[in-house]
């Protein structure tokens, strides 16, 4: 019997979830100690750490307080409660803030040497005081609004990641008491730059607090502090949802009242002013944290925008694919040659719109379907699919209305799309579509051909630019009929009887998986070379875990480079010795998914089986969300996904943390022969998008395998 069948792994086979998550954000924070990195990447860094502990708070430390405060005792994979979690997490995320306060103070530091500075309670003379107090005049107080809070007053909303001030004052004439609260507007700077050649920056809250007295005249004030919340801000969709548009409008403005999951102060707060703010913003489940630092830290993103080449990365232009340049930019005459992948960001992400402008000016074009689940607040590929629609086309746009914090933006271009004449199909009520997938139908000589874009990532311009991902163009009729079958899928919720090539979650992703997974552990057993190659973001289904549980017992070599969260146990004597789990983290967020099986012969090898998907080995990536995997079957396209992209993704030693046995991370050793994955593909082109380079003999870079490296099966 399998393993899997006979063998269920227990509470001490697998990391806590949120625990995991936190490691991995301390892998991030790590990254702006990296001396290697010009100084504003590296405060980049710390503000990503910031922005993404708000996030976490938001959504999964909610989650924990909310399942205890109604004694929900849901267990996790490691069986810990709720409570049992919400306890460790608190304890992690503390320290994990205290350290990114401590990075601060030494970024600071270093940040004043290269001149840029921010001041704070220092006293300023001249024209700079003069300056700072007609901007305070002009820019801010006729923006703020003082709000007393006493009896005749409700007390005012605090919106999620909200900061103000409370004042604690005695009025002069009377001396009686008063509190008043000033919320900072959101449309307003965090930090604002004074006028000069060095960067001196003031955040707004300082201002306020600076020219206090010309808010309140006639009063002396006694105490002040400044505050942050952060809300729970997680949507749970009603199953019995019938009109999802004006759901998650109704949804969008229950998050920005949610319930207060966070009360950030700092630590010199007016013990009378916290008082209040403890009463009157129900903290049944909120964790309350006072800094010495600066609160908000995500906030210092403002900082980074310094126009300070010589303190950041070199810019980089990415490529335009060859192939497609070689065909004087027809993306379609390009794709019928054969198929090719762009590799984003070092590809340009602007050969994907060009893909759907092409298609809707083409009069040859008779339809374009495409699932939009983060498109980015400017998106030209919205405004090519409204071109196409208004030249005539049929155009579907499948826009997922449940893509966490992105809804609002998705309701938005639902309406432009709509208007122009497109037909908009919003999915499953309980299920996400998170598949990247757009087709075109063209009129060609003989029929009717379908070309296809198949992506690891979202159509979003912005993060294409700094998310490693793969967008892979073919022409191959099965995936075409296949690619139909999933729009039909989705949006008349028609399930395909049988499909040729994709498989899709949550009907068969999973079983595919299971099947590629089953084959390595009968060639292992039968003597033949196997091996398991994967790149994903998540790591956390139990299921798909134990599964690799079971190759690893049958002795299968695995390597997994999982950025973030990682459940999976290695070096479990008997069970997980087999199996390295890898993390990169470096200049871009590594974000395409790869799945590659050594299908009998050692890897890398041209027979292996190789996908690429738009899921995570997550439970709702394969049970409860609409995915790919995608089948890569071109021979050049297959060598450059295993033997370039994931191959680098395993040789890599200066970006890579290796996970230990305890859950910890060390950084990989780069040996004699450090190798930068990132640096080569910035450096070297792809080998799908060359075109006729390659078939010229061209030099190609080719990534040497290190024996026992990567695999084990060299």
């Amino acid at each position: 019997m399998a393993l899997a069948d006979e063998f269920r792994p227990g509470a001490d086979h697998f990391f806590n979830r949120e625990l995991s998550w936190i490691a991995f954000n301390e892998r991030v924070l790590a990254e702006a100690c990296n001396a290697n990195y010009p100084l504003l990447e590296r405060l980049r860094f710390l503000t990503i750490s910031g922005s993404n502990a708000d996030e976490f708070m938001m959504i999964r430390v909610a989650g924990l307080a909310g399942q205890t405060l109604r004694r929900i005792d849901t267990r996790s994979l490691d069986d810990k409660t709720p409570a049992q979690q919400l306890t460790a997490v608190r304890e992690a995320a503390a320290a994990l803030e205290q350290r990114q306060q401590d990075i601060w103070r030494d970024l600071r530091s270093e940040l004043a040497a290269e001149g840029i500075r921010i001041i704070e309670g220092e006293r300023l003379a001249g024209e700079t005081s003069q300056w700072l107090k007609d901007y305070f005049l002009d820019h801010i107080a006729p923006v703020i609004t003082p709000q007393a809070i006493d009896p005749a007053h409700p007390f005012p909303f605090v919106a999620n990641l909200g900061m103000g001030l409370l004042f604690n004052l005695t009025r002069l004439a009377d001396k009686s008491q008063v509190v008043e609260m000033v919320l900072l507007p959101s449309g307003l700077p965090r930090f604002i730059r004074l006028p000069g050649e060095e960067a001196v920056y003031i955040s707004i809250e300082n201002l306020i607090g600076r020219y206090a007295h010309q808010i309140f005249p006639g009063f002396r004030i006694e105490g002040d502090g400044v505050f942050r919340v952060l809300r729970d801000s997680d949507i749970e969709v009603e199953e019995e949802a019938e009109d999802l548009v004006r759901y998650f409008r109704t949804a969008i403005q229950r998050r920005r009242r949610g319930s207060v999951i966070l009360l950030e102060l700092d630590k010199d707060f007016d013990s009378a002013c916290e008082q209040i703010l403890r009463d009157q913003l129900e903290l049944d489940i909120a964790i309350v944290t006072k800094t010495s630092g600066i609160i908000g830290v995500s906030g210092l993103a403002r900082l980074v925008d310094e126009d300070r080449p010589d303190l950041k990365f070199e810019p980089f232009s990415p490529r335009y694919p060859e192939r497609v340049l070689e065909h004087d930019g027809d993306c379609f005459a390009s794709i019928r040659e054969k198929d090719f992948i762009v590799h984003h960001p070092y590809e340009s992400f602007e050969v994907v719109v060009d893909f759907i402008r092409q298609a809707a000016r083409d009069p040859d074009v008779v339809a374009i379907k495409q699932t939009l689940y983060r498109a980015g607040n400017q998106s030209p590929v919205i405004n090519a699919l409204i071109r196409a629609a208004e030249e005539g086309k049929a155009v579907t746009a499948v826009v997922e209305l449940k893509a966490r914090f992105d809804e609002e933006q998705n309701l938005l271009w639902a309406n432009q799309l709509e208007r122009a004449g497109v037909q908009v199909i919003y999915g499953f009520v309980d299920w996400k579509t998170h598949a990247k997938v757009a087709m075109v139908v063209r009129r060609e000589e003989g029929g009717y051909r379908t070309y296809c874009h198949f992506g690891t990532g979202n159509y979003h311009p912005v993060t294409a630019k700094i998310y490693t991902d793969l967008s892979y163009f073919t022409a191959d009729p099965k995936l075409g009929r296949d690619a139909a079958k999933l729009f039909n899928f989705v949006t008349g919720y028609v399930e395909p009887a049988e499909l040729e090539a994709l498989a899709i979650s949550p009907l068969g992703l999973r079983s595919r998986l299971e099947e590629c997974i089953d084959r390595e552990i009968e060639n292992q057993k039968a003597g033949r070379p196997a091996a398991i190659w994967a790149k994903l973001n998540s790591l956390t289904d139990g299921r798909l875990i134990a599964k690799l549980y079971e190759a690893g017992e049958a002795g299968v070599p695995i390597n997994l480079v999982v950025r973030g969260i990682c459940c999976l146990k290695p070096g479990i004597h008997g069970l997980s010795d087999t199996i390295v789990v890898k993390s990169i983290i470096g200049r871009f967020l590594e974000h395409s998914r790869i799945w590659a099986f050594a299908n009998g012969y050692a890897m890398p090898n041209r027979r292996a089986q190789v996908f690429i998907s738009s899921a995570d080995g997550m439970s709702r990536n394969l049970d409860r969300r609409v995915e790919t995997l995608v089948p890569i079957r071109n021979k050049t396209v297959h060598a450059q996904v295993l033997e370039q992209v994931l191959l680098a993704n395993l040789l890599d030693t200066e970006q890579s943390w290796l996970l230990q046995h305890d859950g910890n991370y060390v950084r990989a050793e780069k040996g004699e022969r450090p190798f930068n994955l990132h640096r080569y593909f910035m450096t070297n082109p792809s080998l799908s998008g060359r075109g006729a380079a390659i078939a010229a003999g061209a030099d190609v870079p080719k990534l040497a395998l290190r024996r026992g490296g990567a695999g084990g099966a060299a």
